[in-house]
């Protein structure tokens, strides 16, 4: 097990009528900014519960932050709390509205441009506004990590940014509020949370069981129930576990100690960026042809994924990668999330751009090895289609 400093202080408040709660999470002096996406918050009566939660408080809401939230309509947010002395946010979404309000919270009071957060990783970040959320999509752990990634439309850029400043300072997470959710929302959620594991166990051995285990877990559990939240999404008990899955996915714990890759998130990200696919599309294009190209450099763990998370034992070992690879293929498949790039419309003429993108981004030694180069990335999106 390689060596590691785990960190994380946010605290979850789990379960039906949850929301009740916030009235003793955020200070009773706050002076908060509501943020949130659509008109989904509103209809289904999440924000009218938030706004009972926080009662006499000082409350103004944002609306409108976009899937792949655009560094545009953030600035807007952060001139907003800015004028109006604002002290506090509150996410009411998925994992679009929380990354962008942790971009919010870090911009705030940055001295400089706020979009050299993301071009230096927050590398200069001394501060940030705290933070909430009420958790209403399950898909990206953003309710429990320090991270946030943020789109900007004017430079087909996508950038991400890590920073200990902006973990929520407590997350709610009522399963009811997942029920009226598009089955299209619910598919991304489970195959995101999916890729998020992968990219921390699909790398090589270190002994470190704990964390295989875990992992191999949260992938089976996602195996059984993001089908079933599919086929009954009032089952409270399946979006319950659809929903703990995808939080632990990215809390940073099975991360703990082990090797990771994110190869397929950062060239996901620039598909989204050039072509406006939504993020799991994109890592469900992305991922069979990463493990597939990528198999030599993975054997040991591609095995050890195709033994405990499909139980295939059968066959000469190229034979179970190869079984392996193609079931993970089949499982996004099954939740209606396509898997090769021509099914979202795009040709082979898009390699050159998003290599292009990458290279642009210094994303030229991506993986648990740092050996993939840009023609490697080409490799793995020539296979795409």
């Amino acid at each position: 097990m390689l060596n590691f400093d785990y960190y994380n202080p946010t605290r979850i408040v789990f379960g039906k009528d949850s929301i009740a709660h916030i009235d003793d999470l955020v200070p009773a002096d706050a002076r908060v900014l509501v943020l949130y996406g659509g008109g989904s918050a509103e209809r289904n009566g999440t924000l009218a519960e938030v706004a009972a939660a926080l009662g006499a408080r000082t409350v103004q809401r944002f609306g409108g932050i976009e899937p792949n939230p655009s560094y545009e309509t953030l600035m807007a947010a952060v001139e907003q709390v800015r004028r109006d002395k604002l002290d506090f946010l509150l996410a009411v979404g998925g994992g679009s509205v929380i990354d962008g309000t942790k971009f919010v919270a870090a911009a705030v009071n940055y001295p400089n441009e706020p979009w050299e957060i993301l071009e230096t990783r927050a590398k200069h970040l001394t501060q940030a506004l705290p933070m909430g959320c009420v958790l209403t999509l399950p898909a990206t752990g953003s309710e429990m990590n320090c991270f946030s990634v943020v789109t900007r439309k004017s430079l087909q850029a996508k950038l991400g940014f890590g920073s200990p400043l902006v973990f929520p300072r407590f997350s709610v997470l009522d399963p009811v509020k997942t029920f009226t959710l598009p089955p299209r929302q619910i598919a991304n959620g489970a195959v995101d949370a999916f890729v998020h594991v992968m990219e921390q166990y699909m790398t090589y051995p270190v002994n470190a069981p704990v964390q295989d285990r875990y992992a191999e877990s949260l992938l089976q559990t996602l195996v059984e129930v993001g089908p079933q939240a599919l086929a009954t999404p009032e089952d409270y008990d399946v979006r319950a576990n659809l929903m703990w899955a995808a939080t632990q996915a990215l809390n940073g714990l099975i991360g703990a100690g082990v090797p990771q890759d994110w190869a397929t998130h950062m060239i996901g990200h620039e598909i989204t960026a050039l072509y406006g696919l939504d993020h799991a599309q994109t890592l469900a294009v992305v991922l069979p042809s990463l493990l597939h190209l990528r198999r030599e450099a993975k054997r040991a763990k591609l095995l050890q994924f195709a033994a405990r998370v499909w139980d295939i034992h059968a066959g000469s070992e190229d034979e179970r990668i190869d079984a392996a690879i193609a079931r993970t293929r089949a499982f996004f498949e099954s939740l209606g999330v396509d898997t090769r790039l021509s099914a979202y419309g795009i040709g082979a003429d898009a390699v050159d751009r998003i290599v292009a993108q990458l290279e642009a981004h210094g994303m030229t030694a991506l993986g648990e090895h740092r050996d993939i180069d840009l023609a490697a990335s080409r490799r793995i999106l020539e296979a795409c289609f």
